[in-house]
């Protein structure tokens, strides 16, 4: 494992406007704040990752190369505001299928730390839902819930995260804060 620290982002309701199943890539918008928030992780020398429950695919509704092109248009938005994701991890699979990718479940988190090299452990996990938080606690992350999409219902129902916060610009805000902090010794010597 490398040093580096990753933010691991849910997608919809967290980076990009909530669409329900959103298959048109014209219809990509990001959440206003979410650029500034995303440069300022950036700026804060962390990873940024995307995992993200797809099951529009598995339903037939749409096929790969269609969510490819909303990829696409989701990156060129971001690159338009000096913002590079260092992967984006899909789960296709519709909860009947029973996988392992699909959030809460590990696979897409385990994935994108080997791939991009870093302690699950040590990441933030930012979303909209019970589910990414639940994902982050499996690890021991530090969780966020964003109050966009649909995470102010969450909020009213109780959500567990180690942090609600507004949106994702409030969230960088945090997060800066947490790294800010003076690392806690393992031990400390006793007098002698």
């Amino acid at each position: 494992m490398n040093k580096r620290r990753f933010v691991v982002l849910d997608r919809d309701g967290t980076i990009i406007v909530e669409r329900h199943y959103l298959s048109d890539p014209e219809l990509v918008e990001l959440i206003p704040g979410v650029a500034a928030g995303l440069r300022k992780l950036r700026g804060l020398g962390l990873g940024l990752a995307i995992v993200t429950n797809q099951s529009a695919i598995g339903r037939g509704y749409f096929d790969l190369a269609r969510l490819e092109a909303i990829h696409q248009r989701m990156n060129d938005l971001l690159a338009a505001e000096q913002v590079k994701i260092d992967g984006i991890y899909v789960c296709p699979h519709t909860p009947d299928d029973h996988c392992q990718c699909r959030k809460p479940l590990p696979g897409m988190l385990e994935q994108a730390s080997r791939e991009l090299h870093f302690d699950p452990k040590e990441c933030f996990v930012v979303g909209d839902k019970p589910c990414d938080v639940e994902l982050g606690q499996q690890f021991g992350a530090t969780t966020f819930l964003v109050r966009t999409g649909h995470g102010e219902r969450f909020v009213a129902e109780g959500a567990t995260a180690d942090y609600v916060v507004a949106d994702l610009s409030e969230a960088a805000q945090v997060i800066e804060t947490i790294l800010s902090r003076p690392a806690t010794p393992l031990c400390q010597e006793t007098a002698r």
